[in-house]
């Protein structure tokens, strides 16, 4: 292990944004890398299988005598970071890495996260272990929160993904003391090589609008049920007034948090018409191979965005966070038109006008994506630089 970059904080690849960050990040470096996964069985199933040493967590729901010993033994030396190191227990004491990334985007964000990053990060620290964050988005007012500050400047290096995150971070620390380094490069997905496999039935290359409907994005609406029946609006709009077909890729396919749900949905609602056709699950690559022959994209999920923007077809985002706006401000010099924030949808008729403006403005859009991806992409390729830099420096420090 000591040979290796340890990756932690990845939940499994049925989230295929989480599956392209690692296969990207695995195919930038020359270094070996140790993925601790939250479902070793998932990324065996999916590309990064073959890429990385695959270690699964151990999880207390599984060794229930083990959570009770954990329980007293945290009780009685009040050793909060205990249980982290139960869970990633093949990459601490003799098997350290000098050199652990967590990869999760945006996990900042989510309270139900912060517990388990602070404690990662600080048992790392303490065995000696550098840490980098890498490919993140943080709301810029999460830095006020004292112990989000505090675990941040804990990190040896934080490679931000978009610049409104990036800009927060430096304005945050520039007058703190033993801050880590800030950079910014974009999401390493975007270097994602795609894979295009056969198109089903009813996909029309370059005629198909392709569709990406999330529980998580639908859970941050602002009124009940209105991103849902804004979709539905949307695709009786372009089966209305188009000849274009439409497409529902999944993107995350977790029980918990399944894209499925909603487009099955969808795709009972329109099925009849012969006009809309559902995707099965695939691998990132896969998933990218059908959004890069649709002529325009609307999506939720980051990485499905990610894929569209990378294969310069025209993109709007139905958002939530600080991720859409940054991307797409960076690779546009605004995010208005290309972001439509769900927490102030308030009508079925505001995604339909998005999307007629995208319609309106295809090919100048198109023209721009083809004209700044390339040089964007080959951007995104320094974050594996930067890695490799750290971790030549903290193996000589070893």
């Amino acid at each position: 292990m000591r040979e290796k970059i340890v990756f932690y904080t990845h939940a499994g690849s049925g989230n295929h944004g989480c599956e392209a960050i690692v296969n990207t990040l695995c195919g930038m470096l020359k270094t070996e890398v140790a993925l601790v996964t939250n479902s070793k069985k998932e990324d065996e199933k999916y590309s990064v299988n073959g890429m990385c040493e695959l270690i699964q967590e151990r999880k207390f729901s599984n060794h229930k005598l083990a959570h009770i010993l954990y329980y007293i033994y945290r009780k009685i030396t009040k050793d909060k970071e205990s249980f982290i190191l139960y869970r990633y227990h093949e990459v601490f004491g003799k098997k350290r890495s000098p050199l652990a990334i967590s990869i999760g985007g945006d996990n900042y964000c989510y309270d139900m996260m912060l517990n388990d990053l602070f404690l990662a990060n600080s048992a790392f620290n303490r065995e000696g272990t550098a840490t980098m964050l890498v490919g993140c988005s943080i709301e810029p007012e999460l830095l006020n929160r004292k112990e989000i500050s505090e675990d941040l400047a804990r990190y040896k290096m934080i490679i931000a993904r978009e610049s409104i995150t990036y800009e927060a971070l430096v304005s945050h620390y520039k007058n703190a003391g033993g801050s880590p380094d800030i950079l910014c490069y974009p999401d390493p997905a975007f270097t994602l090589k795609e894979k295009r496999l056969p198109l089903p039935e009813g996909f029309l290359e370059g005629k198909t609008v392709g569709i990406n409907i999330s529980p998580l994005v639908m859970d941050c609406e602002g009124k009940e049920g209105i991103l849902l029946s804004s979709y539905k609006r949307l695709i009786e709009h372009i089966i209305g007034t188009t000849d274009m077909q439409v497409a529902l890729i999944p993107h995350v396919v977790w029980d918990r948090n399944n894209d499925r749900i909603p487009i099955e949905e969808l795709y009972r609602t329109y099925a009849h018409t012969k006009r809309v056709i559902k995707i099965e699950d695939g691998t990132c690559e896969e998933l990218k191979g059908y959004i890069s022959r649709c002529r325009m994209f609307i999506g939720a999920r980051t990485h499905a965005t990610i894929a569209a923007y990378s294969s310069c077809v025209p993109t709007l985002v139905a958002g939530y966070s600080v991720k859409a706006k940054g991307i797409a401000k960076d690779l546009f010099g605004a995010y208005d038109n290309y972001v439509l924030p769900v927490q102030q949808l308030e009508n079925e008729e505001a995604l339909i006008d998005a999307f007629q403006w995208m319609l309106d403005y295809e090919e100048e859009i198109r023209k721009h994506l083809k004209e700044v991806i390339p040089s964007y992409a080959k951007e995104a390729y320094k974050t594996g630089d930067e890695i490799e830099k750290i971790w030549n420096s903290v193996r000589v420090q070893g």
